[in-house]
This record gives structure tokens, sequence and C-alpha cells, in this order.
């Protein structure tokens, strides 16, 4: 005997229980129109709370980063450390009432034209029951950097060291006095390899495209400013504070693109600036190669 799927309508599906995700539904509380949240996971914001290192801050200052209808705390510093960030979410879900649905896999969400409703197909991962959802609306929150992705790189295969993705790294205390590369040089990988460094690590880095460096300070400035000046003259202000901060770094292997700093983010690159925590001087100083 075939086990029956269960179907279960709602005004709003909400596919993901990160940041957004929450904020979707609590939006939507206020409003009183009912959602629910499926999240693969065992927890809202598994992202932030299995797959973040340790010594992990917002890189935008707070006003930048809280959900609506929510601040934070005053008493909280201004780049919110990585656990204050997960009581914030753990009280905005409490607050808002938001309901979730955990260790619900989507497996395939569609439009029925027959029903004129959105059909999501979920396994419950406890349970390996069968459900279907179907609802009005369908909202994907499951963010852009969800999957971990290792590139092909020949000859890994038979690689004796230890290789991992940045959502396994906690800490460097492992690899004290160990030669490591990190291949990157985004938010993960140039705090990273400072985090390396300061453990004792030998640390290089691999870096493929053209990248902005900026201090979270900077970066403070220029999304103050740009509410109020056209994006140019923000570029413009951002790459003479960053040339007097850091000179030429092109003679260490750090390029910059073109394109300004906020141009590029609203352009079709969607490539945000790197924020940097301190790396850049070990960079120079040729600790970090």
């Amino acid at each position: 005997m075939q086990n029956q799927t269960m179907e279960i309508e709602m005004p709003v599906v909400i596919v993901g229980a990160g940041p957004a995700g929450l904020a979707t539904s609590a939006c939507l509380n206020k409003f009183s129109i009912p959602n629910i949240i499926l999240e693969k996971d065992d927890c809202h914001a598994s992202l932030w709370r299995k797959r973040a290192y340790d010594r992990l801050k917002l890189h935008l200052a707070k006003e930048f980063c809280n959900l609506p209808h929510m601040p934070f705390s005053s008493d909280l510093p201004k780049f919110v450390p990585r656990v204050d960030f997960l009581r914030y979410l753990d009280d905005y879900v409490i607050n808002f009432n938001i309901a979730i649905r955990y260790n619900r896999y989507v497996n395939n969400a569609s439009f029925d034209v027959n029903c004129g409703k959105w059909r999501v197909t979920v396994t419950d991962n406890t349970s390996n029951a069968d459900e279907t959802y179907l609802a009005d609306h369908l909202v994907v929150a499951t963010g852009e950097n969800c999957d971990p992705y290792i590139p092909m790189i020949n000859g890994l295969e038979n690689f004796e060291g230890e290789y991992l993705h940045c959502n396994k790294y906690l800490n460097g205390r492992p690899w004290y006095d160990k030669n490591v590369l990190v291949v990157g040089s985004g938010n993960s990988g140039m705090e990273i390899a400072y985090d390396l460094f300061t453990w004792g690590a030998n640390t290089s880095m691999v870096i493929r495209s053209p990248v902005h460096y900026f201090t979270k300070e900077m970066v403070y400035v220029g999304m103050s400013l740009v509410k109020y000046i056209s994006i140019d003259k923000v570029d413009k202000l951002l790459l003479i504070m960053s040339k007097l901060m850091y000179g030429d770094l092109s003679k260490y292997g750090l390029v910059r693109p073109k394109e300004g700093p906020f141009a590029r983010k609203f352009s079709g690159a969607g490539r945000s600036p790197t924020i940097d925590v301190g790396c850049i001087k070990w960079i120079k100083k040729g600790k970090v190669k």
C-alpha cells in the first residue's frame, strides 16, 4: 500500500530560513498574511550557525544589516559578531511568530495551471514522508552562498594533504606551522588567510580576478553617502581613500578593477568589494604571499 502524499494549502510558501526568508515571513505576518517557511536544515540561519568561521562578524555596519521592523540593540558593536547576530535572529523568529518547517527538502516547485497555484513537492528528511504544498505565491530565499563549490583542480584527487571548503573552516589552530594555500580573495578568503596567519600558518593565496579592497570603515562611509550623492562620485572618493591607505597594490598581485566598487556591485558583475580586516598589511610585508 502506497503512502499518500500530504497536501497543504498556504497563501505563501517561502523556501529557505536564512535572513531573507525570515524577513519575508515577518513582513507578511505584519499584514496577517498566512505563510510558512520550508527549511532543509534542522535550524534557521544554518549558514551562520553551522558553516561560518569563529572570528566572523558582519562585514557591514549593523544599521545596514538589521531585518525589517527590528533594529539591533544599541548595546551591540557597530560590526556585530556572529554569535550576537544569531541571538538576534533567534529573537526575530520568536518576536514575529515565524512558522518554519525544518528538515524539509524541496524536490520541485512548478506552477500548476489547472489549479492556478504553485505546487511545491517536499520530502521530510526525518520521516522520509512526502508533502505537497499548494501556494498562491512562492518566494525562493535560498541565498547565493548556500551550496559549497570546490573547482576541479588537476591532481586534487591524489593530493596527500587536507583540503576543504571554507564552510568547514572554524579557525587556524589545526594548521599551525603548516603550509596553507587559500584559493579566492573574497571576504571569506581574505579573512581566513588573515586568521591562518595569526594562528601561525605559512599562508599563501591564489587570486584570479581584479578586486577592490577597502576597510570596513571605508565601506561604511560609501554606503552612508550613496543615499545622497551619485555612485560615480562615491566610487571616486572610495578609490582615493583606498589608494591613500594601501598605495599601489598591483606589485603584490592585488589588481583593482577598472570599474568603481559600487558601479561594479550594481552592474551585471554583481561583485562586492573585499573588506580588509588586516590581511593586506601582512601581504605587503611578505608574510602572506
